[in-house]
């Protein structure tokens, strides 16, 4: 592996001797078939929603026919949510961050509990709270029969309100101002972050707009919007007959996803990594014999590295926030940093980083089809253009993070929206930088094609695995355009549409078929798989990926204000998801011994880190998105636990776990790919540390906080209610901050011994590189 066997000059043609089977032309058939199938169940079930959101009335009146809100002023509450962050404060319907309260849980409570002392009084004569358990079951439920019924009239587009109910509705401005007033009871928020009464009066108007929708029935059923979530006795809100029926039936669908798989595997070996043929093909990357394209990359490495280790540093800061909101160990950090906006940039910074991996090794891998002593590869237009991309992507990293500042503090003014923060979880850049984002992904795939495409035109042999390549990158970019589609007066319901089009759709499935493609390539450029093996491994995997995840996307919707059609799709097809990482498992021993081909003249595996980050990416893949992922899927059990720390469990195992390992991995090949072996030597022990560090600090986040601290707030839930769960009076008690405030020796773990050694690797490696060029000059 230390440079090129002899013979092997033709790299775009060499054939391999192992692809003597023919590769039959119904794995290309099906996967399209199941991508074009899924996508147009999905696309109907989008514009579907647009019909059946919650409506926003024009109007909002009392019993007087007194306004007390209006559709503009509901509309520009929500503006005021996007403005300031505050999704990634608390969550509306689950969805957000789970530092502050689910605002629309509070906000519906509050009602309950006005209309509880209206009706005790107006039924007994005293109190809700002093009346025998029996007379407050039938409060509860006079009091159910009032929430649940529809008062909102299409034709007049006017929703109709009782004196308690106005009352409650009017009491949120007063309500909201308290919460936001206080550091320690709004979670390391800004005191007065929402700075005037009349946007005060619009954001709570938003906020009981979405508690009405989650308690009153949609016409013609006798559930509400959001299929009676969140749990609220007192309001009639419990678990629709739906969510356990679902859930059954996911659990079958599960059972026989897995035999149907296993008995496929069995019957059908070849679908696999491993095939009867051992012996080891023509090599086409050759660490340290490299491009000068290939070798410009490597800084796109170094600064994956340091978005990494800076992400990593803000996680823990977002933690220690959920433990002691109003002080970080004594300074006032919430002044300059609050805690909306450390998370906002945690989020991005986990975007921005795995696919600044993802782009830098794909232009890698497509150099390798040209070799390193090819004309394009060493060309100084080459270079150039890869040195703009950098340029382009630095420049939309640093303006996204800066413009979520600038935004939060409300420096752009009405324009908001486009340069500074859209304060959607996860999208919370402003419309320009997700504009100059999309710009720069179809530059990089312009250039993967005029990497590729002479490859692609004269090898016959190559054509195949490039045009797999090709089309999973493309989607990267084709599948991040729904972002262009939530508009400044969208309704919520419709904006969880599309926002889970790009956190799901994007993630979970377009990018997990471009990973095993990638991989793929990867193994068939150094020789360890023929292409046949590879092309039908993106295919079986592709299949099972896309019959799953496209569909699967509808379990984020149970309960955004979509019918039960959403639980249909998302109970069955998220089971079937769990079948392709249970047969990624059962084939993590036969990736090791393919793995073992690729060994130096010393007879040790040469990419064994590589490996190493995959294989873990693997058992996270089982376990983060597999088994965590499943569980929180079922709609019986998410509809009391989504939004609680069962959720961001989940997210830290599949999205670090998985994508991350998968980013660390390519990081770890392109940076040893440009390295010699004496310069290996000298950083090689960095990935050690850090490979044990990650996983073991991930492995302890989930094990002693994420997950026994989601049980418990799980517990809580169905004891005393969502809200109750959500509420800082819960977040502050003493059991949930020791779970919090134990968590700070996994994240410590995590940050000393897994991110800092990679940045520490990185810079060494490209240092050496470096000094290495100086030297030759």
């Amino acid at each position: 592996m230390s440079g090129a066997p002899e013979g092997t000059a033709v790299y775009a043609t060499a054939q391999d001797a192992n692809d003597k089977d023919k590769l039959s032309p119904w794995w290309k058939r099906i996967l399209i078939s199941v991508i074009i199938i899924a996508s147009i169940i999905l696309t109907y079930i989008t514009l579907h929603a647009y019909h059946v959101a919650p409506p926003i009335p024009g109007q909002v009146v009392d019993q007087q026919g007194q306004v007390v809100a209006t559709k503009s002023s509901i509309e520009e509450g929500q503006q005021v949510f996007q403005r300031y962050g505050l999704m990634n404060n608390g969550s509306v319907w689950g969805h957000g961050a789970y530092i502050g309260p689910d605002f629309a849980a509070y906000s519906l409570h509050h009602t309950v509990e006005r209309l509880h002392e209206s009706v005790a009084f107006s039924e007994f004569g005293e109190s809700y709270k002093t009346l025998p358990p029996i007379k407050q079951a039938a409060v509860n439920g006079e009091v159910a029969l009032l929430l649940k019924k529809n008062n909102y009239s299409k034709s007049t587009d006017t929703l109709s309100l009782n004196k308690e109910q106005a009352e409650a509705w009017r009491d949120g401005p007063a309500l909201w101002t308290k919460y936001f007033h206080d550091t320690v009871w709004n979670g390391g928020l800004e005191p007065g972050i929402v700075p005037t009464k009349e946007e005060m009066t619009h954001l709570a108007d938003w906020f009981n707009w979405a508690a009405w929708a989650s308690a009153t029935a949609r016409p013609g059923t006798e559930n509400s919007y959001t299929n009676n979530f969140p749990y609220e006795p007192g309001a009639g809100n419990t678990p629709i007959r739906g969510a356990l029926i679902w859930s059954m039936l996911s659990l079958l669908t599960l059972l026989g996803g897995i035999g149907a798989a296993v008995f496929i595997r069995d019957r059908y070996p070849s679908a696999a990594w491993v095939t009867q043929d051992y012996q080891r093909l023509n090599c086409r990357l050759w660490i340290g014999k490299v491009s000068e394209g290939q070798k410009a990359l490597a800084k796109y490495m170094v600064i994956v590295a340091a978005l990494f280790f800076v992400q990593t540093l803000l996680g823990g800061a977002t933690a220690h926030y959920r433990a002691d909101p109003a002080s970080f160990y004594g300074l006032p950090l919430q002044k300059i940093f609050p805690s909306n906006l450390l998370r906002s940039w945690h989020l991005q910074l986990a975007v921005f980083w795995v696919a600044t991996s993802y782009v830098s090794a794909c232009l890698y891998i497509a150099l390798g089809f040209r070799g390193p002593d090819d004309r394009l590869a060493n060309s100084r237009g080459l270079k150039v253009a890869i040195n703009l991309l950098f340029v382009a992507f630095v420049v939309v990293v640093v303006g996204s993070l800066l413009g979520i500042w600038a935004g939060y503090l409300q420096i752009f003014g009405r324009w908001w929206e486009l340069l500074g923060a859209t304060g959607w979880e996860f999208m919370e850049q402003g419309r320009l930088w997700h504009g100059l984002l999309l710009v720069g992904l179809f530059a990089w795939m312009a250039l993967l094609w005029v990497i590729c495409s002479p490859v692609w035109k004269r090898s016959q042999q190559d054509r195949p695995m490039i045009t797999a390549f090709l089309l999973s990158a493309l989607a990267i970019p084709v599948f991040y355009l729904p972002v262009l589609f939530i508009g400044d007066h969208t309704n919520y319901s419709v904006v969880e549409i599309w926002r889970f089009w790009i956190i799901h759709l994007w993630v979970e499935g377009y990018f997990e078929f471009f990973a095993t493609a990638l991989i793929a390539t990867v193994f068939y450029l150094l020789g360890i798989v023929p292409r046949n093996v590879a092309l039908r491994t993106i295919y079986f995997d592709g299949i099972l990926f896309f019959l799953g995840g496209v569909l699967g996307t509808c379990h984020h919707w149970y309960f955004t204000g979509q019918g039960q059609m959403m639980m249909a799709f998302g109970a069955l097809m998220s089971a079937l998801e769990v079948v392709p990482l249970t047969l990624l498992c059962a084939e993590a021993w036969d990736f090791i011994k393919r793995t073992k081909l690729d060994r130096d003249d010393q007879n040790q595996v040469t990419h064994k880190w590589v490996y190493a980050f995959l294989l873990s990416a693997g058992f996270w893949n089982f376990v983060g998105a597999g088994m965590c992922g499943f569980f929180i899927n079922l709609p019986i059990v998410s509809y009391y636990e989504v939004g609680t720390m069962l959720t961001p469990n989940h997210g830290h195992a599949a999205m670090m776990g998985v994508f991350g390992m998968m980013a660390l991995a390519m990081l770890v090949l392109v940076l040893q790919q440009v390295s010699n072996a004496q310069q290996w030597k000298k950083v090689e022990k960095w990935l050690r540390i850090a490979f044990w560090g990650t996983n073991i600090g991930l492995a302890g986040m989930c094990l002693i906080s994420l997950f026994p601290g989601g049980l418990f707030q799980l517990y809580d839930v169905m004891s005393n209610g969502y809200w109750h769960a959500r509420s800082l009076a819960y977040s502050q008690s003493a059991r949930a901050q020791f779970i919090e405030w134990i968590r700070m020796v996994p994240d410590v773990v995590f940050i000393l011994f897994g991110s800092l050694p990679i940045v520490i690797f990185a810079l060494r490696t490209y240092g050496l590189l470096i000094t290495n060029r100086s030297n030759k000059v």
